[in-house]
């Protein structure tokens, strides 16, 4: 599986190694503006991550960290679900210390392998209960939530549905996009398959492949595509419309709609971060969870990349609607396990990725 595994993913990038010393003091760009201090030196102490967070959505953080800190910081892009598998096959041979998720399923998936290792309760407790493990083996550093993205010309306010369960009635047919494979979307599938049980998920499922959904790889290609009236609406992680009103203003012509709000389409999906039961820096890597929970990080992933801020008391983006009960605390993320690995199974068996 490992040989298999390797070409997916981009091989190591050491980012802004300390940062420090006399003859580099400042960062640029986005990570500036995280920690807009001068760099100190060189810690000697070193974190090797696994992201499974998307480069240009986390790589500002990491830099940030190493300059503020002085850790050297090495990273390994890829999707989460292939680098979990991918630690699973390394074992404790794994040089991963940290594991950056988009989401717990995978994480649930290492927990389940007995892969991971506790937080210090020291950055546990810098999170609510509800958005942490009960095991102290992982936080949920932001959030997403579900939505359905709509293109405003094609489909008017007055006519959108109050339940993903609404989306295989007949005037939808041909008219919803579905990221089938994307990792948000297995996870989002397997809480479904959790709250309503295997057979009434999978039957939905099957239901929206018989009526035409269309599939597009991940969340962005399905905001764009809403945006240029390709498709009439898709199931996404929220904050990609938001980004893309930002850059295009009204020439973008998609814009979110909330689904009811104890509707399984409106559920805040936890983004993950743990360290790896045989991480040899330890220390650093929980030095860098504690990082992605302080004010500054938190308002970045509020206001540079619209996700919900869950620590240091910082208040989401003004733009971003507030979160429900059924977002909130309502899912046991720890109860899912490796529950992704049957999920990825059934959403094979639809065949949505062939639509």
């Amino acid at each position: 599986m490992l040989n298999r595994l390797l070409p997916l993913l981009i091989t190591f990038t050491l980012v802004a190694a300390a940062c420090g010393g006399s003859d580099q003091l400042q960062i640029d760009g986005l990570a500036a503006e995280i920690n807009p201090e001068e760099c100190v030196d060189g810690s000697g102490k070193e974190v090797t991550i696994y992201s499974g967070r998307t480069e240009n959505l986390i790589e500002p953080v990491l830099e940030a960290f190493a300059c503020a800190t002085g850790i050297s910081v090495q990273v390994r892009w890829g999707s989460s679900t292939q680098l979990a598998l991918l630690i699973d096959e390394e074992g404790k041979r794994s040089p991963a210390d940290v594991f950056l998720s988009r989401s717990p399923g995978p994480v649930g998936f290492l927990e389940s392998k007995g892969l991971l290792g506790t937080i210090d309760d020291s950055v546990l407790n810098l999170v609510g209960e509800e958005n942490r493990s009960a095991e102290g083996s992982w936080i949920g550093f932001s959030g997403r939530k579900r939505v359905l993205v709509h293109n405003i010309d094609l489909v008017p306010d007055a006519e959108l549905p109050s339940s993903v369960f609404d989306l295989t009635e007949e005037k939808w047919r041909g008219k919803v996009a579905i990221p089938g494979t994307n990792g948000s979307f297995v996870d989002w599938f397997t809480v479904f398959r959790d709250q309503y049980g295997t057979d009434v998920a999978a039957q939905w499922l099957n239901d929206m492949v018989d009526n035409d959904a269309r599939y597009y790889p991940n969340n962005r290609s399905i905001v764009e595509a809403a945006g240029r009236g390709e498709i009439e609406m898709g199931l996404v992680n929220h904050y990609y419309n938001y980004q893309e009103v930002a850059a295009a203003g009204d020439e973008h012509r998609a814009r979110n709609h909330d689904l009811d709000d104890n509707d399984i389409g409106s559920l805040l999906i936890i983004t993950a971060a743990t360290v790896l039961d045989s991480a040899e820096n330890s220390e650093a890597a929980n030095e860098l969870l504690a990082y992605l929970l302080t004010g500054p990080v938190q308002s970045y992933f509020t206001n540079r990349t619209f996700e919900y801020p869950l620590a240091a008391g910082v208040q989401p983006n003004a733009a971003l609607p507030k979160l429900s009960a059924l977002e909130i605390g309502s899912v046991d993320f720890d109860a899912l396990g490796g529950g992704f690995e049957e999920t990825a199974k059934i959403i094979e068996a639809s065949g949505i990725q062939n639509q």
